[in-house]
Formats: structure tokens, C-alpha cells, sequence
């Protein structure tokens, strides 16, 4: 009987989480393991179904689409192949609705294959997306990706910047960016930048 895990491992914007993937799927390429690579269409930047690194490296992939359930893709996909996928590699795993999050724990737990889902763990304002919260509830095994802020600290916010440099606080969940959009900083750097930007604009008033 063969005995898969659901992974989730999740790190700040910067963390390599994406190159990490990247580096896997060749490790899996180089063995000769079956495998397959997804990513939501949450993430836009992209004109074609491709997983791209900060660091320039990338590799065809699936689109995962808001009504695509990953299990019946699974299924399409075994049945294609005449076997069972070895590894499900997932990229951006925080656009991941509740659901197929639990459509791929059941694909470890039927057909006993290994998922491992790369992603944040929160969003601008250090709430949890839906996709990461499910994976926290349900993975075998989570691993942080670690990265450093500026002054040394472990990151933990994926902060959302405006043209100016400064923290924003409002607006949707979701809005698609790199370096120009977003810092990923530390609890510290975040809370007192927050603090020096309200007393900035107090005195404006």
C-alpha cells in the first residue's frame, strides 16, 4: 500500500519558496519520479502556464482554476498514464480554496501520493488566506521557509507597499505583485513602521 503526505511549506514573499519548487521537481526529473507541477490562475503575472522564479529559472505547469477540482484532474491524469503521479508540486498554494486543499489530502489519502504546496502563510494585513489555513489544519508535515528582514529578525509580514514606500492597510486580499507591491519584513519593522507612518500623517492634519 503506498503511503503519500500532504506538505505544506510556507515562508514570506522573497523566501525562495518557488525556486525551492523548482529545484524539487528537477531533483525528481534527474530520478526519474513521476510528477506534477500546478499553480492557481490567482496568479496572473503569467501570459502562459509556467512556474517562475525571482532568480530567473522556470517550468511548464497546470493551472489550477477556481472550479477545478484537483482530485477529477488527478484521476485524468492517472488514467493517462496508466499510474499513479509519485509527487504533486503546487505553487502558490495560498489561492487554494478550502476545498481543493481538501480534494488533495484526499488524493494522498486514495492513491497514496506525496503533495507538497508551497505558499504564504498570510496576507498584507497578517491574516491567513483560506488555502494556507486549510493546509495548517490538514498537512502531515509544515515547514517554514525562513528568510530575514533588514534588521536581522525573521520575516513574518508580507507587507503591501504604495509608489512611496509606505505600509498600506486597506484594500482587497488578493492584488497581484513583486518588489514594487510588497516587502516582507518583521513583526517589529512592521508594527513600528505602522506607528512612524500615523504619526507622520497626524501632523499633516
Amino acid at each position: 500500500m503506498r503511503k503519500g503526505k500532504l506538505y505544506f511549506r510556507y515562508g514570506t514573499m522573497g523566501s525562495a519558496k518557488t525556486a525551492i519548487l523548482l529545484a524539487t521537481a528537477y531533483n525528481f526529473e534527474e530520478r526519474n519520479l513521476s510528477f506534477l507541477c500546478l499553480k492557481p490562475i490567482v496568479d496572473t503575472r503569467e501570459a502562459t502556464s509556467v512556474i517562475r522564479s525571482r532568480i530567473g529559472i522556470e517550468r511548464p505547469c497546470e493551472w489550477i482554476y477556481a472550479d477545478t477540482n484537483v482530485y477529477e484532474l488527478a484521476q485524468e491524469k492517472h488514467e493517462a498514464l496508466g499510474g499513479i503521479i509519485d509527487w504533486y508540486l503546487v505553487d502558490e498554494a495560498q489561492f487554494l480554496t478550502e476545498a481543493q486543499v481538501d480534494q488533495f489530502a484526499r488524493i494522498v489519502d486514495d492513491f497514496g501520493s506525496n503533495v507538497i504546496c508551497y505558499g504564504l502563510r498570510t496576507d498584507f494585513q497578517s491574516h491567513l488566506f483560506e488555502g494556507s489555513r486549510r493546509l495548517f489544519e490538514l498537512a502531515d508535515t509544515i515547514d517554514e521557509i525562513k528568510s530575514t528582514c533588514n534588521c536581522g529578525h525573521k520575516t513574518i509580514i508580507n507587507a503591501r507597499i504604495d509608489a512611496n514606500g509606505d505600509f498600506v492597510s486597506k484594500g482587497a486580499q488578493v492584488e497581484i505583485g513583486g518588489d514594487e507591491r510588497y516587502v516582507a519584513v518583521c513583526r517589529k519593522c512592521w508594527r513600528n513602521k505602522r506607528i512612524e507612518q500615523a504619526q507622520r500623517q497626524s501632523l499633516f492634519k
